[in-house]
């Protein structure tokens, strides 16, 4: 039996801030987009995963809502570490090249 993923949008897209003190906004490295983050329920299996992907603005389409579903394009994941303050805090992030608008089919 096939395995169905199903990506719901949590959130709107948020811009990105590379430094809270100045406000400085994140942009991608090779083409200056501003980027954004958006959060997205990923379920699959009977479980649910939040994921907050990080999508440069060209990548972002129209009606982009809180749940909608979606369908990420490129997505990368990128396992990150740090020690701050003596703690160790670690996780995943997550990065497409854009997110598409996924039309439900009615039932019949």
């Amino acid at each position: 039996m096939l395995k169905t993923a199903v990506c719901v949008a949590g959130t709107e897209p948020v811009l990105k801030i590379k430094d809270q003190q100045t406000g400085e906004v994140a942009t991608d490295r090779e083409t200056g987009d501003s980027l954004y983050t958006v959060t997205v329920m990923l379920m699959e299996d009977g479980r649910a995963e939040i994921m907050k992907i990080t999508v440069p603005q060209p990548g972002l389409v129209a009606g982009l809502k809180p749940g909608a579903m979606v369908r990420p394009v490129d997505l990368f994941a990128t396992p990150w570490a740090r020690i701050f303050n003596g703690q160790l805090s670690d996780g995943v992030a997550y990065r497409a090249a854009r997110l598409e608008l996924v039309a439900v089919e009615a039932a019949q």
